[in-house]
């Protein structure tokens, strides 16, 4: 939806830059694409992110696994692939992040205006009606964003134990450093199928949530 806006996108991407919210929710309004719009793209768009950050952390994992396993190898090409899987991990999460905050700042946008224009009826059933749909979605919404939060907050140990691995290797190419990977192995895999359980459960309440307020 938002990237359709072809004749606008000199002036959107100038308001993405400044940071400027309500110009660019405005600019769009105008076009006929509306919050809820926009919630429903950056929803979809934040729910696909972790999808492809689960097959990052198990490319990542593969990566751990298969320099674990080498008896005689290449030390720095194996610094090199694992330092390059971390780097990606690293990317796709920061991806995660954004997309997540991008879906905050237009649901508080959403239900700010939305919470406004209940003043603005003359009928008391209609304004009742909407005030329980307004409530409605806002706890569904919750819902959706404490999953997502769980799910990216999953990624940080995953990280962690990269890192630190990584930054070990770096400084002691050696055949000792690759074994001292071996008792990371297990705590990486915990951890990177936790990751995708909570994913998992983020993913299917986008769903959810997307069916939901399109209805």
């Amino acid at each position: 939806m938002e990237k359709s806006i072809i004749v606008i996108l000199p002036l959107l991407f100038g308001l993405f830059l400044g940071g400027c919210s309500k110009p660019y929710y405005a600019a769009m309004e105008k076009v006929g694409i509306h919050k809820r719009d926009i919630m429903v793209d950056r929803v979809k768009a934040a729910r696909d992110t972790q999808a492809a950050a689960q097959e990052q952390f198990k490319s990542a994992l593969e990566q751990f696994d298969s320099v674990v396993k080498l008896k005689e190898t290449d030390l720095k090409k194996a610094y090199n692939n694992l330092n390059r899987e971390y780097e990606a991990s690293e990317d796709i999460a920061e991806k995660v992040s954004s997309r997540i905050e991008k879906i905050e700042d237009v649901a508080d946008a959403l239900f700010n205006e939305w919470e406004e224009e209940l003043a603005l009826y003359k009928s008391r059933e209609l304004r009742r009606s909407s005030k329980e749909q307004l409530t409605k979605t806002r706890q569904k919404y919750r819902e959706m964003l404490r999953s997502m939060r769980k799910a990216e907050a999953s990624m940080e140990p995953v990280l962690a134990i990269f890192r630190d691995n990584v930054l070990f290797l770096k400084h002691n190419l050696n055949a000792q450093a690759i074994g001292s990977l071996h008792g990371e192995f297990a705590n990486l895999k915990g951890e990177i199928e936790n990751l995708i359980s909570k994913m998992n459960h983020a993913i299917e309440s986008s769903n959810k949530f997307i069916a939901e307020i399109k209805s």
